[in-house]
């Protein structure tokens, strides 16, 4: 199984505060780190120090998906937000995400296995994609 890690965050999240709701998800899934291959956000929040600091600690990659392309799994989300609509455009960010950036790196349809779980300042969600081995 290849993870992907929908991140959402506010300005000025810390790297620790990312990385501890990281691994709570991980563990709620009773998955190891070793399975996550990317991180991705919201376009706009790749330029956030602690994503970037996340990123670089777990040396995985951080992508951006653009808006309107979250925007598109907006019917694939398990809590859209209207008020996060209002904030960034997208009904959501962290599980939108993980779902389109696992279906752009494996090709396959994507699915949620950990809906989005929030701390202070960030959200998070797991998407997953079953390869054959």
């Amino acid at each position: 199984m290849k993870l992907v890690a929908g991140l959402g965050c506010r300005r000025g999240c810390a790297a620790d505060e990312l990385r501890a709701l990281l691994l709570q998800c991980l563990a709620e899934a009773d998955v190891s780190l070793d399975e996550l291959v990317a991180l991705a956000s919201n376009e706009a929040k790749t330029v956030e120090p602690g994503l970037i600091a996340l990123a670089e600690q777990l040396k995985l990659p951080l992508h951006g998906v653009p808006l309107d392309i979250l925007a598109a799994f907006e019917s694939r989300l398990s809590q859209p937000s209207e008020q996060v609509r209002e904030a960034v455009g997208s009904a959501g960010v962290a599980e939108a995400a993980a779902l389109a950036q696992a279906e752009a790196l494996f090709g396959t349809r994507a699915t949620l296995l950990i809906d989005k779980r929030r701390s202070a300042s960030a959200t998070c969600a797991l998407a997953c994609v079953h390869l054959e081995a």
